[in-house]
């Protein structure tokens, strides 16, 4: 790499290591749980809005995600996660939602088997993601999430709402 990327490199480090800056605006909570909440609406946010700009991988890929940070607001919220915990596992997040009853076994086994087949396929490029499959993507994040975040006492706090 030349020097001006490598300098580019340093200087994103920089910014992950120094005080805080501009912080998005709705996700300036201190709780952990809320934080995993509003990222997930703002991962529903994107992913409403760029089906029609053609976007379909990126559509795809915020809805798997926007399914795991509610999963993990939700385990955090009832006490079945530490804040602190990192689970790295796509497999392991969903059979936590299901030991914890959030869903049934089969729903969690079937999210981590759309997970696997799926959003490898399109995120590598193995397989090319579609309108149908995005639309179809978004509308599971979205009904899995306001299922999830409607059944808390903080349901309030969800940017999706308003």
């Amino acid at each position: 790499m030349n020097d001006d990327i490598r300098d580019q490199l340093v200087d994103a480090e920089r910014t992950f290591e120094g005080s805080p800056g501009t912080i998005e605006e709705g996700l300036d909570v201190d709780d952990a749980e809320l934080v995993q909440l509003c990222r997930a609406c703002r991962l529903l946010d994107v992913g409403a809005n760029l089906p029609e700009r053609g976007y379909y991988t990126v559509v795809i890929e915020s809805a798997f995600v926007a399914i795991e940070r509610t999963i993990q607001f939700r385990l955090i919220h009832d006490g079945a996660m530490s804040p602190e915990e990192v689970i790295s596992s796509h497999r392991r997040l969903y059979q936590r939602g299901a030991e914890i009853g959030l869903y049934d076994d089969t729903f969690g086994d079937d999210l981590a088997e759309l997970w696997t087949r799926n959003r490898t396929k399109t995120y590598y490029r193995l397989g090319i993601a579609t309108k149908e499959q995005a639309e179809a993507m978004y509308r599971l994040a979205d009904d899995i999430h306001r299922h999830l975040v409607d059944m808390t006492r903080v349901s309030y706090e969800c940017l999706c709402q308003g």
